[in-house]
């Protein structure tokens, strides 16, 4: 898959906290000039190849997305779209409110929904949350979750929790982008709880959560890491 290798934690790799990945994205954009929306593209269509590399051996694939209301979640219209343009059958779950999608998820949520992409609205607070999660998962044979990315900090309330341990409940093997939703970037402890993912695709560098310790990958899985498309030199 060009541009994203496998992380092994014995071999040296670059690795960044959360300050330090703001600095790249802020770097990319404001002087080099990359649109977000060119890199949210980059880093959703990275997630998309890792999907159909799992996927290959499956004669009709189906996947369900989980998608935030904020930038996480605009990667994970980017892979639903790129997944679609491969004849998977997709289903998008908006986890909270709509209205909320803003910017660069925006643009790539209404360019999925002009292209006819089954779009269900989840009420994280819906009483009866954890069938309707699977409900919209249907047989999926995997789940991505695009809802929360490295900028997540503090404790996850109560209808975040449910939501995410509803997604671990189905027993699909999950994988994340850039973060397992819940996951403390520089600490690598759950914020309350977090999704176990079988693989995650993290991108520009290994977080450093996912290296402070072997506990992490209990909710990472095996961790590739993807190019946004520009490269920061080492003092970036």
């Amino acid at each position: 898959m060009s541009g994203m290798e496998e992380y092994d934690a014995a071999k040296p790799k670059r690795v960044m906290s959360r300050d330090e990945v703001r600095a790249v994205d802020r770097w990319a954009i404001e002087q080099i000039g990359v649109p977000g929306v060119v890199l949210m593209e980059n880093a959703g269509r990275s997630c998309a190849e890792l999907v159909r590399e799992k996927l290959r051996d499956v004669a009709q694939p189906q996947v369900c997305i989980f998608c935030g209301t904020g930038n996480n979640g605009g990667d994970g219209y980017v892979v639903a779209r790129h997944l679609l343009n491969s004849a998977v059958t997709v289903r998008v779950a908006i986890c909270g409110d709509a209205a909320k999608v803003h910017g660069d998820a925006r643009i790539n949520l209404n360019i999925l929904t002009q292209m006819g992409c089954p779009i269900t609205q989840l009420d994280p607070e819906d009483a009866n949350l954890a069938a309707t999660v699977r409900t919209v998962a249907g047989q999926a044979n995997l789940v991505v979750d695009a809802l929360f990315g490295t900028g997540l900090q503090g404790q996850l309330k109560g209808p975040c929790v449910k939501l995410i341990e509803a997604i671990n409940a189905l027993g699909f093997p999950v994988l994340s982008v850039d973060i397992p939703s819940g996951l403390d970037c520089d600490s690598g402890e759950p914020l309350g709880t977090a999704i176990r993912a079988a693989w995650t695709v993290t991108f520009v560098a290994v977080k450093r959560g996912f290296a402070a310790g072997p506990a992490a990958s209990a909710y990472t899985g095996h961790v590739y890491v993807a190019s946004i498309g520009v490269e920061p030199s080492p003092s970036e």
